[in-house]
């Protein structure tokens, strides 16, 4: 079995994950990276997207996470999002819904501020979407 690192993924809501794992992708604020056990530390925001789970090079799980942070030591990775729920538990229809209620309150706002913040959730919703579509991994997605 290769090395392996814990894994802990933490929403506001919960303790996700608390496992260890041979690898995760992350989608860091300046590009994706991938963790291993001994890794460099590192402090990293994380954009809306895909946290990729790997065991024997394949992906075995993949959590959408809608932005927050990562901190990686040599022996674990621990992620403080913003919002989480494994992919295949995302609804289409519900996130298209989303969308489109996000796009209309975009053209209803009635000031910047609320209009920065539907643009910002737009965003969230529609980076759950290409989740949804993208293969277990794709660099970038």
């Amino acid at each position: 079995m290769a090395d392996t690192f814990e894994l802990e993924l933490v929403s506001p809501e919960s303790l996700l994950l608390s496992e260890p794992v041979e690898m995760v992708v992350v989608r860091g604020e300046e590009g994706d990276f991938g963790v291993l056990a001994g890794h460099a530390p590192v402090i990293s925001n994380i954009r809306p997207g895909t946290l990729a789970v790997f065991e024997g090079g394949s992906v075995i799980q993949r959590v959408f996470l809608a932005g927050g942070f990562a901190e990686v030591t040599k022996d674990r990775c621990t992620i403080l999002a913003e919002g989480a729920v494994p992919v295949e538990d995302i609804d289409r229809a519900d996130v298209e819904q989303e969308i489109r209620n996000l796009r209309d309150d975009i053209g209803a706002a009635a000031d910047d501020a609320e209009r920065t913040r539907a643009e910002a959730a737009l965003g969230v919703a529609e980076a759950k979407l290409q989740s949804i579509d993208a293969p277990p991994y794709a660099g970038g997605h």
